[in-house]
Order: structure tokens, then sequence, then C-alpha cells
């Protein structure tokens, strides 16, 4: 009898739970996820040959684990009033540098010799930001602007050719070939040039002979620099579809409108 009555109050008890977790679980699907992990609780599972056991449930959460995004990086230009440090190490426009100083001080400079903040290096302490006029951001800008498109994309196969300017005219020649190979392979191909001592080559005329070899099919990524004294650099890259469908219209255009000079100077040259 009295194991009869334990048993009722057993399943009476499970009843009841089951009534409760259905309220609880429904409440919790019509209201917003919301990211909070749930403290463990008990279950109790009926048996009706078996005595009670009782069981522990794993912890869960509504939502899934946020995952913190890298932050992007920001670009290159005045940042305004907007400085979220107190503390800040600023360089003037000439780039020497004015120590430590408070943001509010930075912006009485900046409003004093009518210039603009500039952010160079935000994971430092104190972050560093320079005073830089509107021309200088602007200069500063097309530089990484031109060496960004100068580096070769992931995946992008880049060679590298270095010769001087007095290279000898066969010499040339093995190398445009080789630099033909590689644009027909859609590779990007950087050219080093170094001014001889006693060569009166111009080093940027020496780079367009070389792109007229390969003009079918090749073009600048990068045009033709110097890097440091005496020395010059370029990248030439394959051009794409559209580029070459441009390239072969005005190439038939030029030979069109020769041969239509060479027939206009033929017939004029003719007796009348």
């Amino acid at each position: 009898m009295t194991a009869f009555c334990m048993m009722k109050l057993l399943c009476q008890a499970t009843r009841n739970e089951n009534r409760h977790a259905k309220r609880f679980f429904g409440t919790l699907l019509t209201q917003t996820p919301q990211k909070r992990p749930f403290s463990p609780f008990w279950m109790v599972v009926p048996d009706p040959r078996k005595s009670a056991v009782f069981g522990l449930t794993q912890p869960f959460c509504t939502a899934e684990k946020s995952h913190t995004e890298p932050k992007k990086k920001a670009t290159f230009g005045s940042v305004g009033r907007r400085i979220p440090y107190r503390i800040l190490h600023v360089i003037n426009q000439d780039g020497e540098s004015l120590g430590n100083m408070h943001r509010a001080e930075a912006l009485k400079l900046m409003d004093q010799h009518d210039l603009k903040l500039v952010l160079l290096h935000e994971n430092v302490e104190p972050p560093v930001y320079r005073l830089m006029t509107g021309q200088q951001i602007h200069e500063e800008q097309l530089k990484r602007a031109e060496k960004k498109k100068g580096s070769p994309k992931p995946g992008m196969v880049q060679k590298e050719l270095s010769f001087s300017s007095a290279i000898a005219k066969n010499d040339l020649e093995t190398k445009t070939k080789q630099i033909a190979q590689w644009i027909e392979k859609k590779y990007h191909v950087k050219i080093t040039i170094r001014q001889a001592k006693d060569s009166n080559t111009d080093m940027f005329v020496l780079f367009d002979q070389i792109l007229e070899t390969v003009s079918e099919k090749a073009t600048y990524l990068s045009k033709p620099k110097i890097t440091r004294e005496g020395v010059s650099t370029c990248i030439l890259r394959h051009m794409s579809e559209k580029e070459l469908k441009a390239s072969q219209k005005m190439e038939k255009q030029k030979t069109s409108t020769a041969k239509k000079e060479n027939e206009d100077l033929k017939s004029s040259e003719l007796p009348h």
C-alpha cells in the first residue's frame, strides 16, 4: 500500500513537472532569443519498474556564441575632431615629434595652424597622430594607392627581372622574350633597371621599348618610377579581355587610317 501511494505521488509530481516545463519552453520560444546561458536544472525520469532517477541536464544557450569580427583598417585621412583617446603622441607637418599631449591641446594646435589631424599608428600607447595639410594628405593617399596597386594580389604570381641600363642589345632581346613568356602566362612582371655610370640611356625610354615589344598583350600595372637614386622600376601585367578588345580596335583604326593616307598620297601623285 505504501509503495502504491509513493508511486502515485511520483506520477503526479512528474505530470506537474511536465506541465511547468511545457509552459516554460512555450514562453521561451515566443520571446526574442537572448544571448544568455540558462543554469542547469533537475528533471525527474519516471519508470514504474525502477526507482526514480534524477539526472542533471547540460547548460545550454539560446543563441550561438558571438565571434568578434576583425577590426577593419581605417582609411588614411583626416579624423576631424573625433578623437577617442585622451593622450596622444603628436607629430607636426614637418615630421618632427611634439611629444605627448592632451587631445584638447592637439585640437588647439590644429585650429591655430589650420591643419588636419591624421591617425598614423593606433596600436601603440599613446596613439600617434600627425598634423598635416590637405595637400600632404592627398599626396600620401596617392602614394598608398600606388603602392597597393603595385602589390601582387593573393594567388597572383609575380616575376622579377633586374639589369643595368648598359645592357647589350642581344641580352635585352633575351630578357624581353622571357617577359613575353611570363605575360603570356598572365604573371605580373616587375622590372628594375639600374643606371650605369658610363651609360646615357634614359631608363624610362628603355621601359617603353620593353613594353612596345609586348604591347599586344601587356600594359603597365605600375608605371615607371624612381625608387631610389639611380634605380627605377615598373610592373607589367596582362591586359584584361576588355582592354585587349579596345587595343585591337584601336590598332585596326590606326591601320585603316594609315592605309587611307597611303591611298590618298598615291592618288595625288597620279598625273591628272
